[in-house]
Order: structure tokens, then C-alpha cells, then sequence
């Protein structure tokens, strides 16, 4: 057990509040933001707090230290948008991994003074990845729900940057946060596996969903138990919430979270909601006790403050939850648990699970020409019934001759998500193409199902390919077939889905709740 890990196990820790908040009381211009590396930067610069790291470091490692001093145990880098999409609004993508480097290493060293203070006190560095200003499950042209501003392939690209600088500039663990589309959460989650892959060394990491009102939803459209069926693969410290609500509006959220979630649980609102003027009023002495009541709950592990608050807010917190116990780690069965919107749980005692194969090409001519006529709007309607009609998943299938069929796929699915009462239910991506494969999982927000893999093409491949969608965090579909070719006998089907499942769990540790198999039970 870490020392992280033992601390959480014995006492609630405290994370810091707002660095916005804090800048903003510098009143700094813009020269102060340019400094005189960036003089001559050809945009305004204003307001990119993340550059301060560079040009005005003292106030940057002073804010952390004020975080410090009042109890904080762990504070966020200042990099909130330090990932070459958000810089681009600067014109200043070059810079991701310099500004996560110098903005994990400021941290470091105002941890370094405050300990040096306090010989015996342990305090860690969260480097802080933001959701960027982009979002992958969701079209920003109303007239053109299937496009995307962005690809999971940038966003893994540019959490991989910002990744590699905060690892490098000394951060003890990795921040995940005020995740508004899990899409682009997965694809952080993707680029620290990849990460961690190469360096040969694995990261603590907190993860944070923002339920953006009263819903209870995501932006993206998720409920709570969803988004943690979708991000549940990302072997995780802990999982909270943060901004959009003050502590009181965020209390049925984080109850249910720390219910369906087995990992440490963390909560860090806003400073209550936006006045008027877009400032927050709660005051300190109110947050302390909204969060002292969660803590007497027993629901949290890491408590702080998001937007608007500020050492004050951090110290009445930190008052506030010392004398109660964190909280345990909930204990909850291993099913199948899968989602879209909202979650899906198979159960022993369930009945059969409905799955809509309408929307396959190779099955249903009906769809196979509407696909093929670019008839996309009664494509979609056929889902919709499909749903309407009771299927639990629909299961997607381009695999025609005539089509591009990875293109289709990613077409299909993106305007599927841009419909709730499709999108609800969790999506089977079927093909027997890998390409089409890898190219809707990069699609789904969700957790869904792969259908299918299997051993014809040799072990090697056959690992690989669940590497990866273990790694995309999905269920998956396994066939009966080897490299003699497909199961035609009862011994050779059990022989089959035995070799097959000790593959997956002894080499990859795959979860056996996320195997299915399809024994080829032929009618």
C-alpha cells in the first residue's frame, strides 16, 4: 500500500481550492500574462492562466503554498488547460509540455517549502487535466449532428503531452477532472495507459464527473451509475465530482456515487452556485459544514473546493471533516455492467437480454438500404424502435461490400449519440473488420460490447485486439473459433471458450463479467 493509499485509509484528506479564483484577485494585465518570453506573441494572452506558470511563477507557487498552510493535502497543478486543444484559442499548442513541466515542478517545490516547515507532514501533487474546450460525444453544428470538433484521436494525443510533462515535472498522481463528456475522459484514461505502458510504471489517478444541473446528467447526457460503468475500467484511486453545483445541490449525486463506485470517493464544489454577476457567494463557513455532512455520512475520502473558493473556504473544510472517518469502499458484486446514458446491469436472476440487431446491415435488408441510400434519418428511426420496442442494446453493423463501412460506423454512431432516446441504451459494435472495430469505440462515450473477437487468427492477435478494447473499456463478444477454424462439436466449443477465457484473464486480466461467449449455436 502507497502512502496515498494508507492516508486515505486512515483519515480524510483535503484538496485545494480555486487557482482562478486566486489570479483573478491579482488584477494582473496583460503584460503581466506575457511577460517577456512572450512579448511578442502575435494574440492576447489575458486570461490563460495556465501561462503563469511560465511568466509569473512566484504567484503560482505562493497560491499553492496558501493552500498548503491552511490544510490542504493535496494540491492541483495549474494546469487546467495546459492540452494543445484548449492552448490553440492562444495559438500556443507548442506549448503543452513545457507549461505542464513548469506547472508540476512549481507544485513540487511549494510542497518541498510547507514540508521543510513541517518535518513529518506528507503532502502530494495532483496533476490537474482538464476536459478541454472540445467535446467528442457531442456535434456544436445543430444542423450536422454527425460531426465532431474533435477526435478521441487528438484528445489522446494531447492528454499524452500534458501526461508526459506532469509525470516529468514530478506530480505524485494524476487529476482527471470536471468531466463534462466521458468520451473525452476516456480518452485521457487511454493516453495514461499508453503512457504508462512505455515508461513501465503505473499512476495513481483521480477521476471527476461534473453533473452540469439538477438532472443529475452530464452535458454529455450520462447519469451518475452510467458514467461510472464507462470509466470503471481505468483502474482508478478514486472517483467525485466537482464544479457546476455547490455542495448542497451536489449531495444525491455523491451519495449514489459513492454507492455504486468501489474506489476512494472524492467531492470538491463550487463555492455554491453563480450570482448574478458570475461570482460565488457561499461562504466558508457554510461550504465546512455542507461537507462535515457528508464526511458524518460516511462518503468521502478527498473533500475541497472548485470554483470560488478560496484559503478560507480550504481551511473551514479541512475543520470541518477532521474528526470523522473516511469512507469505506463499497463493496459491489462483479456483473456485467454496462451503459449509454444510463446504465445496464445483467443479472443471474434476469430473464434474457433483448439485443436490437435491426440496425445491421448483413441482417435487416430493410436497413442495408436505407444505409446504402444515405437514408440516415429513417436509419435512425429503426434504432429508435428498435429501443422503443424493448431492446436493452442495439448492435451496429456496417460490414456491406458496397460501403465504407469504417466510415459508416463512425457516422451512424455519432448521430445515435446525438439522440437520448437511442442513445440510452449501450451500443454493440459489430464487425468482422478490426479497423471499423477500433473505429466505433472511439466513438461511444458508453460502455458497450465488441462482437467479436476470436482466436482464428492466432493467440497473439487475439490478445492484442482484447488488450485494446479492455484498454477502450468495453464488454466483448467471443467466438467460437480457433485457428482450425469454427466449433462444430460440444467438446470443441467448450474447448474453444476455455482456451479463450484463460487467455484473457490469465494474461490480460481481463474481467469474466465482460466475457461473452458465442458458442455457435446454430438453428
Amino acid at each position: 500500500m502507497s502512502t496515498l493509499e494508507a492516508a486515505l485509509e486512515s483519515r480524510i484528506l483535503v484538496l485545494d481550492g480555486a487557482m482562478g479564483t486566486m489570479i483573478q484577485a491579482h488584477n494582473l494585465s496583460e503584460g503581466d500574462f506575457r511577460g517577456t518570453r512572450f512579448m511578442d506573441h502575435a494574440c492576447d494572452v489575458k486570461g490563460n492562466n495556465d501561462l503563469l506558470s511560465l511568466t509569473q511563477p512566484k504567484i503560482i507557487e505562493d497560491i499553492h503554498v496558501q493552500y498548503l498552510q491552511v490544510g490542504a493535502d493535496i494540491i492541483e497543478t495549474n494546469t487546467f488547460n495546459s492540452n494543445a486543444i484548449s492552448l490553440a484559442d492562444y495559438q500556443m499548442e507548442d506549448l503543452a509540455y513545457d507549461l505542464n513541466l513548469a506547472g508540476a515542478q512549481l507544485a513540487k517545490r511549494a510542497v518541498g517549502r510547507v514540508q521543510a516547515e513541517k518535518p513529518g507532514r506528507t503532502c502530494w501533487v495532483a496533476g490537474a487535466l482538464g476536459p478541454t474546450n472540445r467535446t467528442a460525444s457531442m456535434s456544436p453544428d445543430v444542423n450536422n449532428p454527425a460531426f465532431r470538433a474533435v477526435t478521441f484521436d487528438d484528445l489522446a494525443a494531447a492528454y499524452y503531452d500534458q501526461v508526459r510533462g506532469l509525470v516529468e515535472g514530478g506530480a505524485d498522481l494524476l487529476l482527471v477532472e470536471t468531466i463534462f463528456d466521458t468520451l473525452n475522459a476516456k480518452a485521457a484514461f487511454y493516453a495514461i495507459a499508453q503512457y504508462s505502458e512505455e515508461v513501465h510504471r503505473q499512476f495513481p489517478i483521480m477521476a471527476s464527473v461534473t453533473i452540469t444541473d439538477l438532472s443529475g446528467r452530464t452535458l454529455s447526457g450520462q447519469l451518475i451509475e452510467a458514467f461510472w460503468n464507462s470509466i470503471s475500467h481505468a483502474n482508478l484511486l478514486s472517483v467525485g465530482i466537482n464544479c457546476a453545483l455547490g455542495a448542497k445541490q451536489m449531495r444525491p449525486y455523491i451519495e449514489e456515487l459513492s454507492k455504486v463506485a468501489p474506489v476512494y470517493i472524492s467531492c470538491y464544489p463550487n463555492a455554491g452556485l453563480p450570482n448574478a454577476f458570475g461570482g460565488f457567494d457561499e461562504t466558508p463557513e457554510r461550504m465546512g459544514a455542507d461537507l462535515r455532512d457528508f464526511a458524518s455520512q460516511g462518503w468521502v475520502n478527498i473533500v475541497g473546493g472548485c470554483c470560488g473558493s478560496t484559503p478560507e473556504h480550504i481551511r473551514a473544510i479541512a475543520g470541518g471533516v477532521k474528526d470523522y472517518a473516511p469512507h469505506k469502499k463499497t463493496h459491489v458484486p462483479r456483473l456485467t455492467r454496462l451503459s449509454g446514458f444510463e446504465p445496464l446491469t445483467i443479472r443471474p436472476e434476469g430473464n434474457f437480454v433483448n439485443i436490437g440487431e435491426r440496425t445491421n446491415v448483413t441482417g435487416s435488408p430493410k436497413f442495408s438500404k436505407l444505409i446504402l441510400n444515405g437514408n440516415l434519418e429513417e436509419a435512425l428511426a429503426v434504432a429508435r424502435q428498435q429501443v422503443e420496442g424493448g431492446a436493452q442494446i442495439i448492435d451496429v453493423n456496417m460490414d456491406e461490400g458496397l460501403l465504407d463501412s469504417q466510415k459508416a460506423m463512425v457516422e451512424f454512431l455519432n448521430l445515435i449519440g446525438s439522440e437520448p432516446d437511442i442513445a440510452r441504451v449501450p451500443i454493440m459494435i459489430d464487425s468482422s473488420k478490426w479497423s471499423v472495430i477500433e473505429a466505433g469505440l472511439k466513438c461511444i462515450q458508453g460502455k458497450g460490447v465488441v462482437n467479436s473477437i476470436s482466436l482464428k487468427e492466432g493467440e497473439d492477435q487475439f490478445l492484442e485486439q482484447a488488450r485494446k478494447i479492455r484498454r477502450f473499456g468495453a464488454a466483448v463478444v467471443v467466438m467460437a473459433f480457433d485457428e482450425t477454424g469454427q466449433a462444430d462439436t460440444l467438446d470443441r466449443k467448450v474447448e474453444i471458450c476455455t482456451r479463450a477465457y484463460r487467455l484473457l484473464t490469465e494474461k490480460l486480466n481481463f474481467p469474466p463479467e465482460d466475457i461473452i461467449f458465442d458458442p455457435n449455436i446454430l438453428t
